[in-house]
């Protein structure tokens, strides 16, 4: 039993944060009265109990109370015993490092396996996949592994850019660095667009929001993916 919410961004063009998913997250956190936020990923170097700050800021729109897990002496019990879960966005090398160095890859991903709800933004939504190989990020730190939560049969790009043609950017595209990582990995990608998310309820996977994804297989030609579309039809 799964209850996710794997999305690309917390914020999107002009909105504040979280807004554009608040009306899902009612019904993601229904019978959560409380939300343990792991602020690990740390955007732009943030402190923690800022980012929760923010986290709160926005979840009390929708009557919900959100405490760091940064708060709790055992990271591990706060888990276990969370009602909801949520993993903001920024560096995913500092979010799986510090998940890591506290122990809680294992726990989190038993958790969300047994019906916890959990959102994913970003970083957060990056470690859904198997492993985190398709960040955009930095390796500003080194985790031990980079193997994740593997929650859903492909990895995730997030914040996912097409390449544009009138830009006089001479650096590789998202296209371009996701088929150099199918050059060593076999695992399927997803390119989720900015203000795109993947709603998973048990074993159905489901692509939500205004745009469609991007998916890359190894040795095949990309292709796109309706919003609203069953995700289990292609992986």
């Amino acid at each position: 039993m799964q209850n996710l919410i794997i999305a690309s961004t917390s914020t999107i063009y002009n909105g504040d944060y979280l807004d554009y998913l608040l009306e899902e997250l009612k019904e993601l956190y229904k019978e959560a009265a409380t939300i343990l936020f792991i602020p690990y990923a740390r955007p732009g170097g943030i402190s923690y109990n800022a980012y929760t700050n923010k986290a709160q800021t926005a979840f009390s729109k929708i009557n919900k109370k959100v405490i760091g897990i940064h708060e709790f002496e055992n990271p591990i019990e706060a888990i276990k015993k969370a009602q909801g879960i949520f993993v903001g966005g920024g560096n995913t090398f500092v979010l799986v490092h510090a998940l890591y160095e506290n122990n809680s890859m294992g726990i989190l991903k038993t958790v969300i396996n047994s019906g916890t709800p959990y959102l994913g933004t970003s970083a957060g939504s990056n470690i859904c996949g198997v492993n985190m190989k398709t960040t955009n990020d930095m390796p500003i730190i080194y985790p031990p592994s980079f193997n994740t939560l593997n929650r859903v049969p492909f990895n995730i790009n997030p914040h996912y850019l097409d390449p544009d043609t009138n830009s006089t950017h001479m650096g590789e595209t998202r296209e371009t660095r996701i088929k150099e990582f199918h050059e060593f990995n076999d695992r399927p990608v997803i390119g989720l667009r900015e203000g795109s998310w993947i709603r998973v309820k048990n074993n159905s996977l489901h692509l939500k929001g205004t745009l469609s994804a991007r998916v890359f297989k190894k040795d095949k030609k990309p292709f796109e993916i309706k919003t609203e579309t069953c995700l289990n039809n292609y992986f």
